[in-house]
């Protein structure tokens, strides 16, 4: 496994085909690794995997955990090993931007939804990074968490808009055992925060179980899940077409729910099959 952490090493790295790439913000977790094992499989025993890790800091808020977010680039790379990555990048920040950038990628209306209503300007700076390490690492295909289910949607639309010629392939959500989305944020909650988060789970699934019974039923077992636990503040719970579109008929759908647990912010969403 070779580190690179400038743009010149990894242009001269060897592009072995096919190539995949699992973009990050690094402070691995079973969920990251899971990414990365799909992609060992997908490019077989020939194939190179990438790994990018860099705290991007134009998709966090003024306001937000930029200087807080977890760096454990040693633990990292020792998973990194055990996946079979071939290719880790690992940029600085002067590195990725050595000017502030002047030209970023416009997410579209979407982007101003759900999560874009609470952090605006965020879906901006995701796909300007996505955009900047897809020409970089010039992969065939890019693996993408289902946990963060919009920014996977908006990623499928900006590189479909823009015709690149890249596959996008969605991972489930990875998940401990008592249900809780895996998140590099979950190390921020104590104990207490860690059982009241479950709450969100727990609002999915009830949800989903009221599929037979239409939109209105699943929010309802949604809403009352949640209003069990008030020191859960939740910032939406929305149903969506898995377009994120609106909720047209019977079928499949998507469910989101962001909240905070004490200082705490997270996201989380299921797939939902409407009768």
């Amino acid at each position: 496994m070779r580190l690179t952490q400038t743009k010149a090493e990894l242009r001269a790295a060897a592009a072995v085909r096919p190539r995949a790439v699992v973009m990050t913000m690094g402070a691995l977790h079973e969920g990251h690794a899971a990414l990365l094992a799909e992609a060992r499989e997908r490019v077989g025993p020939d194939g190179s995997v990438v790994l990018t890790i860099f705290v991007n800091p134009l998709q966090f808020g003024p306001s937000e955990d930029f200087d807080r977010y977890p760096r454990t680039l040693a633990n990292d790379l020792a998973i990194a090993k055990a996946e079979g990555v071939d290719l880790v990048f690992n940029p600085s920040r002067d590195e990725l931007y050595p000017n502030e950038p002047s030209i970023t990628v416009h997410p579209g209306p979407l982007a101003d939804e759900l999560e874009g209503m609470v952090r605006p300007g965020h879906f901006a700076g995701v796909l300007t990074v996505v955009a900047k390490m897809l020409h970089l690492t010039a992969p065939d295909l890019a693996l993408f968490g289902e946990k963060d289910y919009q920014q996977l949607t908006l990623i499928r639309e900006m590189t479909c808009d823009l015709d690149w010629d890249v596959d996008i392939v969605p991972v489930p959500t990875v998940r401990e055992a008592d249900g809780l989305a895996l998140s590099s944020r979950n190390r921020y909650l104590d104990e207490t925060e860690r059982d009241e988060a479950l709450v969100l789970y727990r609002a999915l699934t009830a949800g989903a179980k009221a599929g037979m019974n239409g939109p209105d039923a699943v929010l309802a077992a949604a809403h009352a899940e949640l209003e069990a636990v008030p020191s859960v503040k939740i910032d939406y719970l929305a149903l969506r077409a898995p377009d994120l579109g609106p909720v047209i008929g019977p079928g499949e759908a998507r469910m989101l729910v962001a909240a905070r647990v004490g200082t705490t912010r997270l996201i989380d969403n299921i797939s939902i099959t409407l009768r």
